[in-house]
């Protein structure tokens, strides 16, 4: 969730300020009734409804995804009679507003949709330049901390990072953290208090924030933000430094830039940052020439590089459908922040599903395990004191959520038996 999904760096004001989002979905009930005449009835008997029909009546079922893998394999087969049919029926029965189903079809719809029309680059920009003239602190802030009251998603990788670093931290004095993330700083005031009860004294910390996407108001946010993370250090008593690296849209990230110190221990912490860059492999070689004592990572379990359009759709669907109902079952139906981040949800599947170059490569823990390996890297172990910390936050919210720790080199982020988010912890060879 990517933001990721779940905490992308721009928010609307309030429920209705964004409804510019959904606004394709009507042009899909024009646009197909004009395309060809469709008989809802004789529609039905060209498509499998059987659990269709069982989803629409008093015990719903997965409709919405019977409906949406059938559109996406139409697609890739070029069967466009029967893409228009689904697209009518599916538009006919989604919302955004609705049950979970509705909610997962509504998005879902908008990213095919695209994808059929080949209109996923524009209206991915349409829909984030909407977000962009509606970008507010206070609201993006706020929902940033909802979504952590309401799910571990992302204080989970807080808390498996945090105790990481602070092992790796251990006995120095002198601690530079490079902070590629996207989730505004929230990380840190809990550091910043272990720090400042340190039993062999209170180290100084260097905070440098590496900003890898900007948004119109980029400066002033950071900002604020930098001031917030220095009054909380001077609260927690801890020496403190901030500052930020920005990295140009359509620029490559040169971490050049980034000033190291002889006499301070590094770390670098990288949470739902990877996704978002191509060239993965020449950045850990990049990371590696850092020399930091450990990196951490924290990114989602889903592989949408590999296989044809149908087999990444599937793959997609399964993760999103996911987040969509770990969602559901976090927040009330007419949650604005539900609303926002389903908003970041169906803007990442447009980008995704619709876009040919799109910004988000997205792949499994195992996959980046072997690209830090080729990149002199080898697992910093979580210790027991780490999967503790990690169990005993999982226990302040809801049922369903787990933590899995049988792989070596990661810690898995459960819910309901399914893996969702991985954490990790590397150092150099």
């Amino acid at each position: 969730m990517s933001y990721s999904f779940y905490t992308h760096s721009t928010a609307i004001k309030d429920m209705d300020s964004n409804k510019g989002e959904l606004e394709l979905l009507p042009q899909i009930r024009t646009r197909n009734r004009n395309i060809s005449n469709i008989d809802p009835v004789n529609m039905l008997s060209s498509i499998d409804t059987g659990s269709f029909e069982q989803g629409v009546g008093s015990n719903p079922g997965p409709w919405a995804s019977n409906l949406l893998l059938d559109c996406a394999k139409a697609i890739m087969e070029k069967e466009m009679g029967k893409v228009q049919q689904l697209l009518w029926m599916l538009n006919e029965l989604a919302s955004p507003y609705g049950d979970c189903e509705q909610r997962v079809a509504a998005y879902f719809l908008q990213a095919l949709f695209c994808k059929m029309m080949e209109t996923g680059p524009s209206c991915h920009k349409t829909l984030c330049a909407a977000v962009e003239r509606n970008c507010c602190f206070d609201s993006m802030r706020k929902m940033i901390l909802k979504f952590q009251e309401a799910s571990p998603w992302t204080t989970f990788g807080h808390v498996a990072a945090n105790s990481a670093i602070l092992e790796a931290f251990d006995g120095e004095n002198c601690l530079h953290i490079v902070d590629m993330s996207t989730t505004l700083c929230t990380q840190w005031p809990m550091l910043l208090e272990s720090l400042a009860t340190r039993n062999d004294g209170t180290p100084n910390l260097r905070l440098t924030t590496v900003i890898l996407r900007g948004m119109s108001n980029c400066n002033s946010v950071m900002k604020e933000i930098g001031q917030r993370m220095e009054k909380f250090a001077r609260l927690m008593g801890v020496p403190f430094e901030f500052s930020v690296v920005y990295k140009e849209e359509d620029e490559e990230l040169d971490l050049t830039r980034i000033e190291l110190r002889p006499d301070e221990v590094l770390a670098v912490n990288c949470v739902y940052s990877l996704q978002r860059l191509k060239h993965k492999d020449s950045l850990l070689s990049a990371l590696r020439n850092m020399n930091p004592k450990i990196v951490t990572v924290v990114e989602e379990e889903v592989d949408l590089e590999s296989g044809d359009f149908y087999e990444r759709f599937c793959e997609c669907h399964r993760f999103f459908s996911l987040c969509f109902v770990s969602l559901e079952e976090s927040f009330g139906r007419t949650s604005n922040e539900r609303l926002m981040l389903e908003r970041e949800m169906g803007r990442s599947l447009v980008n995704i599903l619709a876009c040919p170059d799109n910004c988000e490569h997205r792949e499994k823990s195992s996959q980046w395990a072997v690209r830090f390996d080729g990149a002199g890297f080898e697992p910093w172990p979580f210790s027991d004191d780490a999967v503790d910390d990690v169990r005993a936050l999982l226990k302040r919210y809801k049922e369903g959520w787990g933590l899995n720790t049988v792989n070596s080199h990661a810690l898995f982020l459960t819910w309901k038996g399914q893996a969702a988010v991985w954490a990790s912890a590397w150092k150099p060879k």
